[in-house]
């Protein structure tokens, strides 16, 4: 081998090598993103997602169709290899977000032994919370996709599984007091309810064939961000510590608005909203206050803030008072610089969270159109208040 060969080898290694390890330098500064939750995935979306100003999308390929029971695992019943049509399907999308620019974190909704609940008859699936079983077939499972996937460097981080909840069926009450946490896992550690102990497993399988790319978890409880104060640190340094935020969710959900309906009144924001029993006030002090426990618990374990990730946040547009909502906490989340992903994207199976779309519902006419199998375009308007306050959030400045 000549010099000249070894040393345009050597520079090309060295030059991936730069692009690899750049992926964690990549949430250093604020990133702004969104959900992609789609059931069929578009190159129009992430083309649209790159022209509203969007760095990231939170991808989920769980909705997405396949000759198998579950898309990319085959089953998550009994994993055995990945599905390589769906793999191509899956590195297609991946594609499609690097030619607009746009960065990837890939998120399943479902594991060995923990389907998603939509995709399970609408019930829970606890089993990977109640044997160590599938936490073998998560980890291979999980590195697998890496060994698939680790050659996309605009893809910057791997959630591990969306929304986990390990605690369901402990006697524990998912709104309470911050002490309760403590005393369950206490109780509960070292035994299959134990999230942090399941993702430094996860972790150490991942890092065998990729040893780049970050690592983003949630916290327990559907990924509530009080439901890591009694976590330590994982064991893994390119970790990001990922909260979704629908509280007080009695009024951010759909059966808020469906209140009127059915001749109650709808809760609103600012305003009244009942918590874990109690009446509270949730404005934007209401809401820092919060997510307060959070930013104590990463200050007591040396987490820098730029490891911190709102990766789902919403409100169902049609609430009273969702344009203010979404502002507050948004402006929280800048004023912190923490990155952050809205739920969700034009979504293509329900408009709810579609905030393109302003507050007001769909006609009939659409609606009409969707029974007779066509597919009309919805009536976007990105001057709507909702929306605004997004987009202004999205560009707005950073520090």
């Amino acid at each position: 081998m000549s010099f000249k060969w070894f040393h345009t080898l050597l520079l090309m290694s060295l030059l991936a090598l730069n692009a690899q390890a750049a992926k964690i330098d990549f949430w250093d500064e604020q990133k702004r993103g969104t959900n992609f939750f789609n059931s069929e995935p578009t190159e129009q979306n992430y083309k649209a997602a790159s022209e509203a100003g969007l760095e990231w999308v939170r991808v989920t390929f769980s909705k997405w169709d396949s000759q198998e029971n579950d898309f990319l695992a085959g089953s998550l019943d009994n994993y055995q290899q990945l599905v390589q049509k769906d793999l191509d399907t899956l590195k297609q999308a991946v594609q499609w977000a690097d030619k607009y620019g746009l960065k990837v974190v890939i998120a399943p909704l479902g594991l060995p032994g923990g389907r998603w609940t939509q995709n399970n008859g609408g019930k829970p699936d606890p089993r990977i919370w109640q044997d160590k079983k599938w936490w073998d077939q998560s980890a291979r499972y999980w590195q697998d996709i890496a060994q698939a996937l680790k050659g996309f460097n605009n893809i910057v981080a791997y959630n591990i599984i969306n929304e986990p909840i390990p605690e369901m069926s402990t006697g524990m009450e998912e709104h309470g007091n911050l002490a309760r946490y403590d005393s369950w896992y206490k109780k509960h550690q070292g035994t299959s309810h134990d999230l942090p102990a399941f993702y430094n497993q996860v972790i150490k399988a991942i890092r065998k064939v990729d040893t780049e790319t970050p690592i983003m978890v949630d916290s327990g409880w559907y990924a509530q961000p009080t439901a890591f104060v009694y976590w330590p640190k994982l064991e893994d340094n390119k970790v990001l510590y990922a909260f979704h935020m629908y509280e007080p969710f009695n009024y951010t959900n759909r059966s808020n608005s469906l209140r009127i309906k059915n001749g109650q009144a709808a809760y609103e924001y600012p305003g009244t909203v009942p918590y874990a029993g109690l009446p509270i006030h949730w404005d934007k002090e209401q809401l820092e206050a919060f997510l307060t426990p959070l930013f104590d618990w990463a200050k007591e374990n040396n987490i820098a803030t730029s490891r911190l990730v709102a990766s789902e946040y919403g409100v169902y547009r049609q609430n009273p008072g969702a344009a203010d909502f979404l502002e507050d906490l948004t402006d929280l989340l800048n004023a912190r610089q923490l990155h952050w992903a809205f739920y969700s994207f034009r979504e293509d199976e329900w408009d709810g969270y579609d905030y393109e779309l302003g507050s007001k519902p769909l006609n009939w006419k659409y609606w009409q159109a969707e029974e007779a199998g066509e597919s009309p375009e919805r009536p976007y308007n990105d001057r709507n208040p909702i929306w605004q306050v997004l987009s202004e959030a999205i560009n707005a400045p950073r520090g």
